[in-house]
């Protein structure tokens, strides 16, 4: 069986709605229950006041990234900056998670710093691997 340039579009594509939707979940549960998406990266203080609101702002901002590469993936447009972009936020996530990593809970934070990094990968592996198309 050969795969052909237009299977490799299709399942790109398919990785990045996929993606996006994962991302657009995680923004919508952080927007409606923050402590849920907190807690495992910062234990207790998931509840304080300005955890809930550093929480949702996160939650806007994955919300807004996995809709816009879901959106971009559908109508066959370039996801490349969409990925970028997300791309880019998650490997802040792991950096800034590394550089308090002694102060967070032992819990989960190597989980989320894991996840958010492969999530990184993926995005930008998805940018890096799509065809330009006129």
């Amino acid at each position: 069986m050969t795969i052909t340039a237009g299977d490799f579009d299709r399942l790109g594509r398919a990785a990045a709605l996929a993606w996006g939707g994962a991302r657009t979940a995680l923004g919508v549960v952080a927007l409606l229950d923050p402590p849920r998406v907190a807690r495992p990266w910062i234990g207790d203080d998931a509840n304080r006041t300005g955890a809930l609101v550093f929480a949702r702002a996160l939650g806007g901002r994955d919300l807004a990234l996995g809709l816009g590469t879901m959106i971009t993936a559908a109508r066959g447009e370039p996801i490349r900056l969409w990925a970028l972009m997300a791309a880019a936020a998650d490997v802040g996530d792991v950096l800034i998670t590394a550089a308090h990593a002694k102060a967070l809970p032992r819990g989960h934070r190597t989980t989320v710093a894991t996840l958010a990094a492969a999530s990184a990968l993926l995005g930008t592996t998805l940018a890096l691997t799509e065809r330009h198309t006129p």
